[in-house]
């Protein structure tokens, strides 16, 4: 899938946040494999609570790089309270702080029919190998 990607364009991937610094690792590997597969597309990693940076700080982050639409990507596989109210209120804050900006809200990981898909493939031993 080929997608046109806009300069003013960023991505955030949201996600819980914990105590422990491994936690992390999958969610910057993401990252890292959206950086190398669109080298042009900026890509930031934010989280709810016990981990840095937060979302207030990688939305500064962003737009002192120019961007002026930011993508933000729930990293959950389920929707729960944090996705349900939490993020909702804290991207509704956002919009209120910075009008000039506009941000897209998006479903949460786990509810993407391929990422559905992707996890029976795993769990069934049928995914494809990296």
């Amino acid at each position: 899938m080929t997608t046109h990607l806009n300069p003013q364009t960023g991505v955030i991937l949201f996600a819980h946040g914990s105590r422990d610094p491994l936690w992390r690792l999958p969610i910057d590997a993401v990252a890292q494999q959206m950086t190398q597969r669109w080298p042009d597309l900026s890509v930031a990693c934010a989280f709810l609570e016990l981990t840095t940076p937060d979302l207030a700080n990688t939305v500064d982050a962003m737009m002192m790089q120019g961007k002026t639409h930011l993508r933000i990507v729930p990293m959950f596989l389920g929707v729960g309270r944090h996705a349900r109210e939490d993020l909702p209120q804290l991207v509704n804050d956002l919009i209120a702080a910075y009008p000039q900006m506009h941000f897209e809200l998006l479903p949460s990981i786990g509810e993407h029919p391929a990422m559905t898909q992707l996890m029976a493939e795993i769990a069934a031993g049928q995914a494809a190998a990296p």
